[in-house]
């Protein structure tokens, strides 16, 4: 956008709080948007679709999102017959007068003198030849709010260097989503909006750590490591782990080694299993059959069932084939493998991680090499997910005489959502209750995928803020969308993402759809940022302090 700012100042001056005009508004309607006619001085090549654009209009001042660039004429003779391009002046004459460029901007907000309301959603439009700009800091600050103000800065709008921030407070009221397709930086904000909201105070964090991403330490594009939560936060955060083996190789001890009983394991958590299992239908629904025959020990039992036709008794007695009922025997024997199984019923964890979350900590479950096992991941994450929702539904039923008895909000992320929330399963599993129940019970979910088109569409509709990162499949980029308005445009400002660290942003956290550009995270700099002083730092400091104590 520099070139573009420096084009504009040759022709005209700037506004009285520094932006430089890039166009004068031409035509346009606020559901099709506002046709901009671009400065001569102003190179189109500087445009970028998801730009923020201020318009000056007579009383207010929009602010809005650029959403297409084109390239217009006055004579569609020139489109038969194009000048010849070895004649720049021939070119430079017809440029600007002939032919010229075209901007279109889709009006979200207006700015007014009202000092308590002063941006309010545009609900008209600028009039003709009003001037056009790109967005200052000084807008950025008055739209999306400052971190003085208990926001949390998430990045930077494009081609700017002002800090955009998010309301974490509206963040946690409702269900949120992190979208794109692999390799465009979900986990990375996905990290910082965790660390957000563990810096605000205002919920705990539960996360079902699918790739070892969030705890001890994760990975970058730009880095082999960076820090996790646990590096960076230290006892404000816990590991639970799944996987012992994992932390002696790392030499890392976990705050606690969570053990699942198959007493614990309920048909609810099979069901959900079905598609990950390859089981079919009358093979999952079998499970609350043995749960009822074989009782509160039925994995146990069913697993080490004798053969031969003591099973296909057992099978004519479910009423069911016993090739089916075999299929579910063998998907549940490596359940005795693991090292996190055991009989009766474990070592009470979800007693364990509901103490740390009421203490204002924040959880993270690491998977370790069951990460790679979707089928385990499912399990552990739904199985844990219900009995703590089970928990939080008594706790508020019991505070609703006392409102400040409520349970801390807690917030739950968990990565592949499709797989817990897609259509066939989300009204049957604790998560689609959970994003339906909009934080009735202060249980909300932050969920991570990079197939949003399998989600369910009611499911999609409840998300209150989504980020999505560069999308490579139409039904993808429609699932997102969906509800949205100004959808159409949008997905023209989707679809010209860069692949990395760029996102497009809208929804209750935030007044108004915005793209960014991810803050830095990684770098010694970036953790100072965030409060927090690198380990080799401190002891350099140190050093240097001693030295100029002692004169060294």
């Amino acid at each position: 956008m520099n070139g573009a700012i420096n084009g504009a100042m040759n022709g005209f001056t700037a506004f009285s709080d520094g932006r430089v005009p890039l166009g004068t508004v031409v035509a346009g309607s606020l559901s099709d948007g506002i046709q901009v006619r671009l400065d001569d001085g102003v190179s189109v090549e500087d445009m970028k679709v998801g730009t923020f654009i201020s318009i000056q209009g007579q009383r207010h001042r929009f602010l809005g999102v650029l959403t297409e660039i084109e390239l217009e004429s006055t004579d569609d003779g020139i489109v038969a017959a194009p000048p010849d391009a070895s004649s720049p002046l021939l070119s430079q004459v017809l440029s600007g007068t002939v032919a010229y460029n075209s901007l279109t901007v889709e009006p979200m907000l207006t700015i007014s003198a009202d000092a308590e309301n002063p941006v309010k959603p545009a609900k008209t439009i600028p009039p003709h030849f009003s001037r056009v700009s790109q967005a200052s800091e000084e807008d950025i600050q008055t739209v999306f709010g400052g971190e003085e103000q208990g926001h949390f800065y998430i990045g930077n709008p494009m081609d700017m260097e002002a800090r955009l921030c998010l309301d974490i407070d509206e963040l946690v009221k409702r269900s949120n989503g992190v979208f794109g397709k692999s390799g465009t930086g979900k986990t990375f904000l996905t990290r910082l909006l965790l660390i957000g909201i563990l810096q605000h105070g205002i919920a705990s964090n539960l996360i079902f750590d699918m790739h070892g991403e969030y705890g001890w330490r994760g990975s970058s594009e730009h880095t082999t490591e960076v820090k996790g939560l646990k590096q960076l936060f230290g006892s404000k955060v816990a590991v639970f782990s799944l996987d012992p083996e994992n932390d002696r190789n790392r030499r890392l001890t976990p705050d606690y080694q969570v053990r699942i009983g198959y007493e614990e394991i309920e048909p609810e958590d099979v069901a959900i299993l079905k598609d990950a299992w390859g089981l079919s239908e009358i093979a999952a629904e079998s499970a609350y059959s043995l749960r009822q025959i074989l009782g509160a020990g039925w994995v146990s039992e069913f697993i080490s069932y004798p053969a031969g036709e003591e099973f296909n008794h057992l099978a004519q007695q479910i009423g069911v084939p016993t090739t089916t009922l075999n299929a579910l025997r063998s998907r549940l024997r490596p359940l005795t493998r693991y090292e996190f199984t055991t009989e009766g019923r474990g070592n009470n964890s979800v007693r364990e991680i509901m103490n740390y979350l009421q203490a204002g900590q924040h959880v993270v479950l690491e998977f370790g090499k069951h990460g790679n096992d979707i089928g385990t991941y499912l399990l552990i994450a739904n199985m844990l997910t219900r009995r703590i929702h089970e928990q939080y539904v008594r706790m508020s039923e019991q505070a609703s005489a006392d409102p400040a008895q409520q349970p801390r909000p807690l917030v739950i992320t968990i990565e592949e959502a499709h797989r817990f929330l897609s259509p066939a399963i989300a009204r049957n599993t604790i998560f689609g209750n959970i994003a339906r129940e909009m934080r009735k019970y202060n249980v909300t979910l932050l969920v991570v995928d990079q197939r949003p088109s399998g989600i369910d569409e009611e499911v999609m509709s409840q998300l209150g803020t989504k980020i999505a990162c560069l999308l490579d499949n139409e039904k993808d980029t429609d699932a997102v969308l969906s509800g949205v308005s100004g959808s159409r445009k949008l997905r023209t400002v989707l679809a010209r993402l860069e692949s990395n660290r760029q996102a497009l942003v809208f929804g209750h956290a935030l007044p108004m759809p915005v793209v960014i550009q991810t803050r830095e995270y990684g770098s010694p700099n970036s953790y100072r940022e965030l409060g927090v002083v690198d380990d080799a730092e401190r002891q350099a400091q140190t050093k240097r302090d001693v030295d100029a104590l002692f004169g060294a």
